[in-house]
């Protein structure tokens, strides 16, 4: 039996092994499961964060994972009109016309 390859696997694993493998046992095998904060949570911090620093790929992806762990698309949209006003208009308009398609596929 064939076990699935994770997304960072799939992303990177030919290229740089190494760090999708820390990916996976370091930031989603431990950051990510730690009780601190909830999936949940970290999902708005992470969506937060890429918004403010214009990483629009891996937002794609962490938009899905929010919307997984509970985020609604009211939620998403709000945090997107938020940090218009702190991370510039740019992030914000860059984070709602991902958020869109995010939610035109999902």
């Amino acid at each position: 039996m064939t076990q699935e390859k994770s997304r960072a696997q799939q992303l990177v694993g030919d290229i740089a092994p190494k760090l999708a493998e820390l990916t996976d046992e370091v930031l989603f095998g431990d950051v990510w499961a730690r009780p601190g904060l909830s999936p949940r949570d970290r999902s708005l911090i992470t969506v937060a964060a890429l918004t403010a620093l214009g990483r629009i790929d891996q937002l794609r992806s962490h938009l899905n994972l929010a919307l997984d762990n509970g985020v609604t698309r009211d939620e998403l949209a709000e945090v997107a009109t938020h940090l218009a006003f702190y991370a510039g208009w740019p992030a914000g308009i860059s984070a709602a016309t991902t958020l869109k398609q995010v939610l035109d596929a999902h």
